[in-house]
């Protein structure tokens, strides 16, 4: 068949007929492959051919990509240098051409040893994106003007993100072995296209899905070590440990724990011990900034403070997001340990990295491509992502309507204060539906799409299909493994352990 031997053609046709396909669980996948011919029928073998499910949505994910670069068209002609406030009114900002010589990177300077003219001192970006933004001031030409320069930066830096989004998407697609076509979630995800080049979160955001995708593969020091990577380039990835660690404790999975745990620490030494070394001062102002940054753009604390008389000090505002940071983490180890049945690591992912967006005394823009992957493997369902997608777009939006407000003097083109207030309110709402919608997943397993169509956690890795060490509360009594018994509309659960009970 197709010019492939027979063995090979057996195989294939397996492997399609075990894959699930949205268009035949989900309403708005059906509705919307019409625009491409409708479903996906039964008998087609995408597996025979070139066209496989990896290769077709990194291929949408690069023509997403691409359509994001066609969007910041404008100010690469000119917004970013010529006019404040038309690069806000097209809505095509980006930090990278900015940078390139407000960080010293136009004369030469090396990150982190070489102080910076005016009051930054230092490079505020974690070591691995400092080396990032490096590698690509060495492959930008030194010759012609300075917005000629600053135009090939961002343009070298589009194409090593690019370069990045093709491994998350294809990581992504990967994790779930059984539902690949979830990959298409992040390949079509508007927020992908709109702030990809915004910022170098792209890098740390790749290396977490490659590091979900190793451990989804019963890889524990790969994991580790790709984790580590990601959290040398960007806090947030660090955070995974924490629902990592509640989940190996009701497996009893310790060792592999201690694993990732000890492969993410010696990942992150190694980026970051020669610069703490030899240039502390550098390496610590990321923290340093961090730390003294006052509230700023797309949290609920700017709200509070613009609408305050006396608002709260940065110390003060720390303090009380760190605080609600710690109780969102504790009422997510208690779901975990709780639940009715052990909860995905995707799901615990999404959620503890939402809460730190959510608790944040600031949201930037290009943040929603933390949770994009997660909330794919989390949630695969398209009207709950599309709808979520929907209000960050509407944050995009708003946040550089506000910004052409305030930059545009006596003209005041764009969204005042209150409307401003409204776009952040729409984000807190559209990533606090996302959270509630895995947290019924969890509370009733057999509403999670994943579950229904017959995995147990195939992001999991050691954790899928494993017995529960430790439960409390409700789900001890009787259940003590993880696939309590339920029925889905395509496989039924079910296993009878030790003391001779249904679980």
């Amino acid at each position: 068949m197709c010019g492939m031997p027979s063995g090979e053609s057996t195989r294939a046709s397996v492997h399609e007929q075990d894959q699930v396909r949205p268009t035949d669980e989900d309403r708005v996948a059906a509705a919307g492959s019409e625009l491409i011919g409708g479903p996906l029928g039964r008998r087609a073998l995408l597996g025979a051919s070139w066209w496989t499910p990896v290769r077709v949505i990194a291929l949408v994910a690069i023509g997403m990509f691409a359509l994001g670069m066609v969007q910041k068209a404008p100010c690469y002609n000119g917004a970013w240098f010529f006019g404040a406030s038309s690069q806000y009114t097209h809505a095509c900002y980006s930090d990278i051409p900015h940078l390139y010589q407000g960080r010293g990177f136009a004369d030469g300077l090396v990150p982190y040893f070489d102080k910076l003219s005016g009051g930054m001192q230092y490079l505020e970006y974690p070591v691995l994106t400092g080396l990032f933004m490096e590698v690509a001031a060495w492959l930008t030409p030194g010759s012609g003007s300075i917005q000629d320069q600053e135009q090939w930066y961002w343009m070298v830096n589009a194409g090593m993100l690019m370069a990045c989004a093709a491994v998350l998407v294809v990581c992504v697609t990967r994790t779930h072995a059984r539902r690949p076509w979830d990959g298409l979630l992040v390949a079509l995800a508007p927020a992908l296209a709109l702030t990809a080049t915004i910022n170098w979160d792209l890098l740390a955001v790749a290396l977490t899905a490659a590091a979900m995708l190793m451990w989804a593969r019963s890889r524990p020091l790969a994991f580790g070590l790709l984790l580590g990577l990601a959290t040398a380039a960007k806090f947030y990835p660090g955070l995974l440990l924490g629902p990592l660690l509640v989940l190996c404790w009701r497996a009893g999975r310790w060792r592999e724990f201690g694993t990732a745990l000890g492969g993410a620490a010696a990942a992150w030494l190694v980026v970051n011990g020669p610069v703490m070394l030899f240039a502390f001062d550098g390496w610590s102002k990321f923290y340093e900034f961090s730390h003294e940054r006052p509230v700023d753009f797309g949290s609920f604390w700017l709200i509070l403070a613009q609408n305050s008389d006396n608002p709260l000090s940065t110390d003060t505002v720390n303090t009380l997001a760190a605080v609600l940071m710690l109780l969102c983490c504790a009422g997510i180890a208690a779901l975990t340990l709780m639940a009715p049945r052990r909860p995905r690591f995707a799901q615990l992912a999404f959620l503890v990295v939402a809460a730190f967006i959510l608790t944040n005394k600031v949201y930037s823009p290009q943040y929603v491509l933390w949770l994009v992957p997660l909330a794919a493997l989390a949630r695969p369902k398209w009207r709950d992502f599309l709808v979520w997608q929907a209000c960050e777009v509407a944050y995009f939006l708003g946040i550089w309507m506000y910004l052409a407000y305030t930059t545009s003097g006596d003209a005041h083109k764009g969204l005042p204060t209150d409307g401003y207030h409204w776009a952040i309110g729409v984000h807190l709402l559209g990533t606090l539906y996302l959270c509630v919608m895995v947290v019924r997943d969890v509370l009733m397993p057999e509403r999670d799409p994943v579950r229904r169509s017959g995995d147990d956690d195939p992001s999991g890795g050691v954790l899928d299909g494993a017995e529960d060490a430790f439960v409390i509360g409700p789900a001890a009594y009787p259940a003590r493994h993880a696939a309590a018994h339920f029925e889905g509309p395509q496989v039924e659960w079910g296993r009878t352990g030790a003391a001779g009970g249904s679980l």
